[in-house]
């Protein structure tokens, strides 16, 4: 189980990253949803400022573990796609740290008002997100596949003899008396 929590060495196929990446979204939206019931029963909703909230020390926790969990699922995920996560994982933050600061400098390339980012950082999250989903799993050496090659008859896995037989004269049924 820790090996599954901190395991940036481990691997996550696509589905167990899928059902995974929902879980954690599940988690952290029942623990917001219960740090909002808390704020607002202690104070009315009109005296909650935006500076309390970033002192609360729930908020900070629920960030962070937030992070965490997406930084390690993220990472295990790069690893099975058989890319290296300490060059993938800060390429990415680097690119994203920049497009921000383009985006602040200049905010007429800005998505939307408040500069956070331009398409190009967008692009580049939505085809790594669609990269982390949908890109086939390494082999178990770390080699690549590539999904779109052509393969000749001879690198096909070879059908067993009782296997093929079966297939040419239809497997025995079952009787049922």
């Amino acid at each position: 189980m820790l090996a599954f929590l901190f395991g940036l060495n481990a691997r996550l196929g696509r589905l167990q990253f899928l059902i995974a990446s929902v879980a954690l979204a599940i988690v952290m939206t029942a623990i917001c949803f219960a740090i909002a019931m808390v704020m607002l029963g202690t104070t009315s909703p009109s005296m909650i400022r935006p500076e309390d909230l970033i002192r609360n020390w729930t908020i900070v926790a629920a960030m962070i573990v937030f992070g965490l969990g997406t930084f390690t699922l993220q990472s295990m995920r790069i690893r099975d796609i058989g890319w290296d996560p300490v060059c993938v994982v800060p390429a990415w933050l680097a690119l994203m740290i920049v497009d921000h600061v383009v985006a602040t400098r200049f905010p007429v390339w800005a998505l939307q008002q408040a500069p956070q980012g331009t398409i190009v950082g967008a692009l580049v999250n939505v085809v790594l997100m669609l990269a982390l989903v949908l890109w086939p799993s390494a082999d178990s050496d770390g080699t690549c596949v590539n999904p779109f090659e052509r393969r000749s008859r001879a690198e096909l896995p070879a059908m067993s003899n009782e296997r093929l037989a079966r297939a040419a004269q239809g497997a025995p049924r079952p009787t049922w008396r």
